[in-house]
């Protein structure tokens, strides 16, 4: 019942070192399954997502252990349960990825539909297609997916829609099964790739992640090995555009400039200078902000993931800027939180037109999910007065120790606890 409080109008300066990629970890820790042995993931984050996917490890049987603060030994050499109960898989939507990894390795899975945020409709229909196709006989019965096969066998796999979870799944169930499986119109998403990545130093045989058509060239048996995730690219962006509305001065340390590419491009239309190295950026603005109109889409399209951030951006530029929702249903819910602190954005379906107002103002808010709170955070930090965030269990599914990396690039923002007389309090008013 914890909030976030933060006093706004600081400019943002110094260093910040980007985490380990959540989007990226949540199916990497279901693929060490595959593995029947020990597994080193290196660089991986402390965010609660990871926490709720260990957990559901150590349920079935792994022994799990922290070498470091991030590193983490994962050994499911004895594996007791291809199951996965209702009350951990509720917790996230990527618990849905142990189905395709149980799959491929025992043949027989049984998931609780998944959780996670809200965006309205977000069917596994591709996800249970590209099963089938291999061989699997899926049903799904009182919101139990359970998934089972004789034997599984490469095919030719077309996805209806690009699919990042589809993609997953049908990577994990294919890794092992016999001869070749063609994944065609696959998602191209940098944690694809990492997957893909991880797959192939555990013994896989996985070629063209980061294109539109994967081919699996299945194997017997896959082995433990040592993995570093990649860096954050949503965090990074989110570190991004908080510079970028508080006129900072912010060295990003710890990424790769190629995932940020669509993001730097229209920070940079906007006003924000962005200065690339190796494997670090300089986020710095010092002129007004400029309109710009945004289309989310897959990669390596604008991310989705980054809409709500920008939205405050968008907010506290001159002129009227038009953001188009190309991947989810609805994504707008923050949107009503930002308007609680002066935001002028009016939503019709996908579409949002965001008419500049200059400045926010402090308001109580909610974070209605995990990148909507993201978007929440930034507005306090350019908001005028003190600007309390509530729901920010949302926030820290995905961003690692995110009120202390604000606190040391200057920022005037705790962490309060909430007592339940507090909470009952709040929800009377």
């Amino acid at each position: 019942m914890d909030k976030y409080v933060i006093t706004g109008g600081t400019k943002l300066q110094g260093e910040v070192t980007i985490s380990g990629a959540k989007n990226a970890a949540v199916a990497i820790l279901p693929a060490t399954v595959l593995a029947g042995g020990v597994c080193r993931i290196e660089n991986i984050p402390n965010i609660s997502d990871v926490s709720s996917l260990l957990d559901i490890l150590t349920h079935m049987g792994a022994r799990v252990r922290f070498l470091q603060r991030s590193v983490v030994e994962i050994d499911t050499t004895h594996l007791q349960t291809p199951q996965v109960p209702y009350e951990l898989a509720r917790k996230m939507r990527a618990s849905c990825y142990f189905l395709g990894a149980l799959l491929g390795r025992y043949h027989r899975a049984q998931v609780a539909m998944p959780g996670g945020c809200d965006f309205g409709v977000r069917p596994i229909d591709q996800h249970i297609k590209g099963m089938e196709m291999l061989g699997a006989t899926v049903m799904l019965e009182h919101g139990i997916v359970e998934a089972s096969a004789s034997a599984l066998h490469g095919t030719a796999i077309y996805l209806d829609v690009v699919s990042v979870g589809a993609t997953v799944n049908v990577l994990l169930s294919a890794v092992r099964c016999e001869g070749l499986t063609v994944i065609e119109n696959a998602a191209k998403e940098p944690h694809i790739v990492d997957l893909a990545n991880f797959l192939n130093a555990m013994g896989a045989d996985v070629r063209g992640a980061g294109t539109d058509v994967i081919k699996v060239h299945g194997v017997s048996q896959l082995h433990g090995c040592t993995y570093s995730i990649i860096p954050d690219q949503i965090e990074a962006g989110t570190f991004m555009a908080a510079a970028a509305a508080t006129g900072g001065h912010v060295l990003l340390k710890n990424v790769i400039p190629k995932h940020l590419e669509s993001i730097t491009a229209k920070l940079a239309e906007m006003g924000t200078e962005i200065t690339e190295f190796d494997d670090s950026i300089l986020v710095e603005r010092h002129g007004p902000l400029n309109h710009a109109n945004l289309k989310t889409m897959p990669h390596p399209g604008f991310p989705t993931d980054m809409q709500p951030q920008m939205a405050v951006l968008l907010s506290l530029a001159q002129g009227t800027s038009i953001i188009t929702e190309g991947v989810w249903d609805n994504r707008f819910r923050y949107v009503e939180e930002l308007k609680r602190m002066g935001a002028s954005i009016q939503v019709d379906g996908k579409i949002a037109v965001v008419e500049g107002v200059g400045r926010l103002l402090a308001a109580p808010v909610k974070a209605t999910d995990l990148r909507a709170g993201a978007a929440m955070l930034i507005a306090g930090l350019v908001a005028h007065g003190v600007t309390e965030i509530e729901d920010i269990r949302h926030i820290e599914r995905g961003y690692e120790y995110v009120d202390e990396k604000f606190r040391a690039l200057g920022a005037k923002i705790k962490r309060v606890s909430v007592t339940s007389d507090d909470a009952a309090l709040a929800s009377a008013v």
